[in-house]
């Protein structure tokens, strides 16, 4: 994620269901073990939604371009997560890692005034720097960009799943495009699986395929995706990445000034042992609602990994659901 290409977009819709419904009310402990297939229910509404979405109180972490927006009540009745919810399926026992840069200096202030302000449970973040801190600087606007999207992350996931636990892993680099920062984004994500942090990891960022094409491009990537393999299907992790925000295409180079005039995708969503996410549009009409898919979000084809076969789409299938 770096301010300057844009890439905002945190992990919804796979990461909402599966927090809602992978813990059953009073289960102990908060891993589960490779091979555990949970359902996934249907995202269908269960009462109707406000014809009106509400109006935004003007929060800290949210820009003050945004008028109105969607409770968290509205998006767990839009996913079919409410209805859950009621019965006791609020994430508990299960625990939620983000993976970000620099993180927010006041997260845990913006969580606790987003939780009342939305009669939410109150929550501590646990956040966590094993690899060092950088002094915030409220001017640079990558910091901002990271703290905003680190706080939106968090009050989203709370949202969807209140008694989920959430751990924050911060880098002192910022992930910008190639290799930048992903040795240090690496550190943490295994940091999370030696200390037993917790199953779901989010991912906020990714860097440009086309960015990665060079050896040391190359040699990150096939480190990143042994990790993936070896953490899926050993460890019981699911990994969730953005998919990116540039539609069809994505930049050609470090600066992420450029961007590419053939069709190419980012990593790590590319990667077939992540689940990657896309935005998406809601309209809503009395207790109906139609989804569509933002016309920026990533997708494609990957230059790096071939369509998985079936029997390992297969497993990725039942792992998320």
């Amino acid at each position: 994620m770096n301010i300057g290409k844009g890439r905002r977009l945190f992990v919804l819709l796979m990461l909402f269901l599966l927090l809602a419904a992978c813990s059953m009310p009073g289960s102990p402990g908060g891993t589960t073990s490779p091979g555990t297939s949970h359902s996934s229910p249907t995202p269908i509404p269960t009462k109707s939604i406000p014809s009106q979405v509400d109006t935004c109180p003007q929060l800290n972490g949210y820009p003050a371009s945004i008028t109105y927006c969607y409770t968290p009540h509205q998006f767990r009745l839009a996913y079919g997560v409410e209805s859950l919810i009621e019965r006791g399926f609020t994430g508990k026992g299960q625990t939620v890692v983000d993976i970000v840069s620099f993180g927010s200096p006041t997260l845990q202030q913006d969580t606790d005034t987003f939780d009342q302000q939305f009669n939410l449970p109150p929550i501590k973040i646990q956040v966590i720097s094993p690899i060092g801190t950088k002094p915030f600087d409220p001017s640079n606007k990558d910091m901002a960009g990271w703290a905003g999207e680190t706080t939106l992350d968090v009050q989203i996931i709370h949202a969807i799943a209140p008694d989920a636990g959430i751990v924050v892993l911060t880098s002192p680099v910022s992930e910008t495009e190639g290799t930048i920062g992903l040795p240090e984004f690496l550190q943490l994500e295994q940091y999370a699986i030696d200390h037993h942090l917790g199953n779901i990891i989010s991912q906020s960022w990714g860097a440009s395929e086309a960015t990665l094409k060079d050896a040391a491009g190359q040699q990150e990537v096939q480190k990143w995706d042994a990790f993936f393999q070896k953490a899926t299907t050993q460890q019981g992790m699911t990994y969730f990445a953005s998919s990116g925000d540039n539609g069809a295409t994505d930049f050609t180079e470090l600066q992420a000034t450029q961007l590419s005039p053939t069709p190419t995708i980012g990593f790590p969503a590319d990667d077939p042992w992540v689940t990657s996410v896309g935005g998406t549009s809601i309209v809503h009409h009395g207790s109906t609602f139609q989804e569509t898919a933002w016309d920026k979000s990533e997708g494609g084809f990957s230059a790096f990994f071939q369509r998985p076969p079936i029997n390992k789409r297969y497993h990725l299938q039942h792992k998320v659901s």
